[in-house]
């Protein structure tokens, strides 16, 4: 995915490869912000977070859920994902939760 716009559709590669696989994901702060990661394991990463041993972000408001991840390829597939998801505006982060709650 080269470009995303406000509101991206993206269909999830079913093909991932067998070796270790990596994702990007969100998490949802209590005060409403997304923070934006990668991991080769986001459910144990994300309980770092709420524990408060994964980021510095989550010091002023501590990760109340994980609402988005996506499989990638390799982890550098991942790096940039996770670059482009940041580059977002928070409307199409959004967007990017509620797809994945359908």
């Amino acid at each position: 995915m080269s470009t995303l716009s406000d509101c991206p559709s993206r269909a999830v590669e079913p093909d991932i490869a067998p070796s270790k696989s990596w994702f990007v994901y969100l998490v949802r702060a209590a005060n409403g912000a997304l923070y934006c990661g990668i991991s080769d394991d986001p459910q144990k990463r994300f309980a770092k977070h709420q524990s408060g041993k994964g980021a510095r972000f989550f010091l002023s408001s501590p990760a109340v859920a994980l609402v988005y991840t996506e499989a990638c390829r390799d982890k550098g597939e991942a790096l940039r994902q996770e670059r482009l998801i940041k580059k977002l505006k928070k409307s199409a982060k959004e967007c990017l939760v509620a797809s994945q709650a359908d």
